[in-house]
């Protein structure tokens, strides 16, 4: 079933190809060369690929579901409803993986060496640093219950 939901992989692949200024088949044997050499270029690899992955996944669960719609008139029962879900949650995994490849294609996203995470650059404190400005208020005694004063 083509919805242009195949369209994602190949929208993304371009994106990797004008970031990089190669095509991603030689990006993929550079990075297969010397994966060491551009952390960014590997991980942009490895999870396009992981979302290609999931792309497939979800064009067969497509595929399975339409051929059972085609075979089975009426009612649609749990067979049906079992593939449907199926479909559900595969393009929510493709989903998630080409979220995680547009976040690396930001371009203020920088990897963190060695612990798989990213960090944005830094435009000041999200929080207040300083003490705010103290006011004096007199501490009136509040009488408890059952405790006289």
């Amino acid at each position: 079933m083509n919805d242009g939901s195949d369209d994602v992989l190949g929208v993304i692949t371009e994106q990797i190809e004008t970031r990089f200024g190669v095509s991603f088949t030689a990006l993929r044997g550079a990075v297969e060369k010397s994966p060491d050499a551009n952390p960014q270029a590997t991980q942009l690899v490895y999870w396009h690929g992981m979302l290609s992955q999931a792309q497939t996944a979800l064009e067969r669960a497509e595929d399975d579901l339409l051929a059972v719609l085609d075979t089975e008139p009426g009612p649609l029962g749990d067979p049906v409803m079992n593939l449907a879900q199926r479909v559900n949650t595969a393009v929510a995994v493709r989903d998630g993986r080409a979220l995680i490849v547009t976040h690396l294609l930001e371009p203020h996203t920088t990897v963190v060496r060695g612990t798989g995470t990213s960090a944005a650059r830094r435009r000041g404190p999200a929080l207040r640093t300083s003490q705010p400005a103290s006011v004096s208020v007199p501490a009136a005694p509040v009488p408890a219950k059952g405790v006289g004063l």
